[in-house]
């Protein structure tokens, strides 16, 4: 049976209610205070209450048969059981998860399979994540006796240190066997493939001219979109590594971990709504206090001076990303930092200037409801158009998997005791 992506939500719909009268504005410097010092506990607990009130998600579920959101598609089914018969062969397995999300990209389905086997766990996007929190994570690792390192599965530096502890790892197992297997596997979008080509740029860099690299044929396997294959990393002993497809759980019990994977791009934007994904990542921005830090960034910039940028600039925000062929000249690059800066200014306005409380659901609401609009105008978008709101959500969604944001973690370091 093939499942076929869908979106149903019942209750609220999935747009905010219209800008409130009684949205009071003016600047409140104990509100501010309020925020900058919130204990992280309250302000965990109460976003999961503002999620289902406030944003109306209440009654959103990601399952694969069932529920308002159908997510699983038919090849993840085929994938998943595939995944599973090549783990018992691997020697070692490189579980690759996202830095911003150290726990809600562990494919839960998988763990129990995984902790049977040698593993190195890998953080990758690590530039994308806080630097001031990761080191936080790699002792969170440590007490849980897990092998784990933050990668940038696009610097070959950052993957050769990935290599070395794996073949560390494998000492043992190599005075046994004469040839190994590791096995990559992780959720979609956590950088799998970047990774996987890197390792094969410095596979073909170990060997001469005369041994002519190859992709490691493991054979096709029935339902599955794309092969499980692999290919020679070294050699006396021989080593291969393996690729798989992408597999998410077929259930997510937790709202927020399902929001947090679609805010990262594990589940297709289709899916859940670009307008409710940007809700969320407003949600979490707002009741952190992210925006209030901003100011702190760049006070000339946020002061209303600007840069010099042509009339009229256009350039496709997609671009930013990783790999691209239209890397931005000088003049793409002064109007996407005035883009962030437009957005940050915004932000930064209208949470300082809300008088009301953020951890009330009717209050977050209304101010999420103020920043779009402001967002709308710092993005120079047409104030008619149809899918303003729309417009306004990928474009800031971008902003944030691209990292102009600033580096976030978005999973809460557990207490190791």
């Amino acid at each position: 049976m093939k499942f076929e992506p869908r979106v149903a939500v019942k209750g609220k719909s999935n747009r905010l209610s219209p800008e409130r009268n009684n949205c009071r504005l003016g600047l409140t410097l104990t509100a501010t205070a309020k925020l900058t010092e919130r204990a992280e506990e309250r302000r965990m607990s109460g976003l999961k209450e503002l999620l289902k009130k406030g944003l109306g998600l209440g009654d959103m579920a990601f399952n694969a048969s069932e529920g308002a959101i159908n997510w699983f598609p038919g090849h993840m089914a085929a994938a998943r059981r595939a995944i599973r018969q090549r783990l018992k062969l691997s020697d070692l397995v490189i579980e690759v998860r996202d830095a911003r999300l150290p726990l809600s990209s562990a494919n839960a389905d998988l763990q129990p399979h995984l902790s049977a086997k040698l593993r190195v766990v890998a953080l990758n996007k690590k530039d994308l994540a806080n630097p001031n929190i990761m080191h936080k994570w790699a002792h969170y690792f440590e007490t849980r006796k897990q092998d784990c390192i933050a990668i940038n599965a696009h610097s070959q530096s950052s993957v050769r240190k990935l290599l070395e502890l794996v073949e560390f790892k494998l000492k043992e197992a190599i005075r046994r066997e004469p040839t190994l297997l590791v096995m990559v596997v992780g959720v979609p979008n956590v950088g799998k493939s970047a990774l996987i080509n890197s390792i094969h740029q410095i596979a073909k860099s170990r060997f001469s001219a005369q041994e002519k690299m190859k992709r490691a044929a493991v054979g096709p396997l029935p339902g599955v979109t794309q092969d499980i294959a692999g290919f020679k990393i070294a050699h006396k002993p021989s080593i291969y590594v393996l690729d798989s497809p992408g597999v998410l759980v077929p259930s997510i019990s937790d709202i927020e971990t399902g929001l947090k994977l679609a805010l990262a791009g594990s589940v297709k934007d289709s899916v859940v709504g670009e307008e409710r994904i940007a809700q969320y990542l407003l949600a979490v921005l707002d009741t952190r206090g992210t925006p209030l830090h901003w100011k702190h960034l760049n006070n000339r910039r946020l002061d209303g001076i600007e840069y010099e940028a042509e009339a009229n600039h256009e350039y496709s925000l997609k671009n930013l990303k990783p790999k691209r062929r239209n890397p931005p000249n000088r003049s793409d690059l002064v109007y996407v930092e005035d883009l962030v800066t437009g957005v940050q200014h915004a932000l930064y306005s209208t949470l300082t200037e809300f008088n009301g409380n953020v951890e009330d659901e009717n209050d977050l609401e209304c101010l999420i409801d103020l920043q779009f609009s402001a967002l709308q105008k710092a993005m120079k978008i047409p104030h008619k158009a149809s899918e303003a709101r729309l417009m306004v959500s990928k474009k800031l969604l971008t902003l944030f998997r691209t990292g102009k944001l600033g580096p976030f973690i978005l999973d809460d370091v557990p207490d190791v005791n």
